[in-house]
């Protein structure tokens, strides 16, 4: 069953009404990332007007189930775009476009540039949503005031749809960069790679973005004015030396590939594993992976994308870290696997008690996050 509102007082009614669960979709693209839901469709992708474009103060309010591709195009006509730099993972995941922006505040997904320019939960200026009670409620507004209170928005992002359904979000803009390029170092192996990113981050070069893929060799991305571009590009090749690369038209095509995940897009009989670690530690990580592999590092270490044959057990996946958390986004055998990582007792505890304040009959996305056996 399918089930279509056509309004916010229609679906706090159909929420209010509902005698079976739900999940909720926009246009279906994340459906693939989590355990599956069994129950009605509660399709949202009527909440896809623009309600708000503000370019002179940098806020846009949106419906939740605008596309993200939408969206970007009419940001690129102001010159703006979205910093948090939304992946699009339709490639990965075997789906026809990147997704709506709803799907991308529920699973809190974010790009190459959040090293610097922060999650895509830290560009949430509001959101209007129906909680499982069928009520209609608002966090946050497009007008940044200092209040006090919970932050309701930063508690949806990555909540996977199970909290409330959104209608609508507010996110901030920020200016276009007029110039970008990216230096390439090559030769430097996992541990190297890390240790010279870990420096650039550190440096005045303000690098926005920070990746190492094995056999190709170690990116780091300036943006900004051109001039102050050639300025802190000379610091850094001051500060490496050796052989360095600069890549001019070719730097957008590199990062978009690193953001969507490109290098393993053409195998989706693999199993992918996003892993969240200490960048200082990720080396260590690859190393105690006595498998088969594939494997590149984002967010200066902090990120790695990991290709293992098919089924390959999760629990041998998390042993090679101690501290980080580690998800499981592609895989054909999901039903045999611990998508997402087990939180410790007190923090289970603690969701749990979230998930009945918002949604205390269980009816939005049930086993999405948590297997039901």
């Amino acid at each position: 069953m399918i089930v279509k509102p056509q309004s916010e007082t229609e679906l706090a009614e159909c929420i209010r009404d509902a005698t079976t669960p739900f999940e909720i979709i926009g246009t279906g693209t994340k459906r693939a990332i989590g355990y599956s839901v069994d129950g009605a469709i509660l399709d949202l992708s009527f909440f896809d007007q623009i309600l708000a474009y503000e370019p002179e103060e940098l806020i846009l309010d949106v419906g939740a189930g605008a596309k993200l591709a939408d969206i970007e195009k009419l940001l690129i006509k102001n010159n703006q775009y979205l910093a948090f730099e939304p992946p699009d993972y339709s490639k990965l995941l075997g789906t026809k476009h990147s997704g709506t922006i709803g799907g991308m505040v529920a699973c809190n997904l974010s790009g190459p540039r959040r090293l610097k320019a922060g999650a895509m939960r830290d560009h949430i200026l509001g959101l209007t949503a129906v909680s499982g009670r069928g009520e209609i409620f608002k966090a946050g507004a497009r007008v940044v005031k200092n209040v006090t209170g919970y932050d309701m928005p930063k508690l949806m992002a990555g909540s996977y749809g199970t909290l409330a359904a959104f209608t609508s979000i507010i996110v901030k803009t920020l200016p276009k960069p007029e110039a970008e390029e990216t230096l390439l170092i090559s030769g430097l192996n996992d541990a190297e790679a890390v240790q010279a990113m870990s420096k650039a981050m550190q440096s005045s070069a303000e690098v926005s973005a920070a990746a190492h893929i094995p056999n190709q060799g170690t990116y780091l991305r300036l943006e900004g004015i051109q001039p102050s571009i050639d300025y802190r590009r000379n610091k850094l090749v001051k500060l490496f030396g050796g052989k360095i690369e600069i890549l001019k038209s070719e730097s957008s095509q590199v990062w978009k590939d690193i953001r969507d995940v490109g290098l393993f897009a053409k195998d989706q009989a693999k199993d992918i594993w996003r892993i969240s670690v200490t960048p200082s530690d990720s080396p260590q990580v690859i190393a105690n992976l006595k498998i088969e592999k594939r494997y590149f590092f984002d967010w200066a270490g902090g990120l790695i994308w990991l290709e293992v044959p098919p089924n390959t057990d999760g629990a041998l996946i998390r042993s090679a870290f101690t501290s980080g958390h580690a998800t499981l986004i592609c895989s054909a055998h999901k039903s045999a696997q611990t998508i997402f990582h087990l939180q410790a007792p007190a923090l289970a505890a603690l969701s749990q008690r979230v998930k009945i304040s918002f949604d205390p009959k269980n009816i939005f996305n049930p086993g999405r996050m948590v297997q039901v056996r």
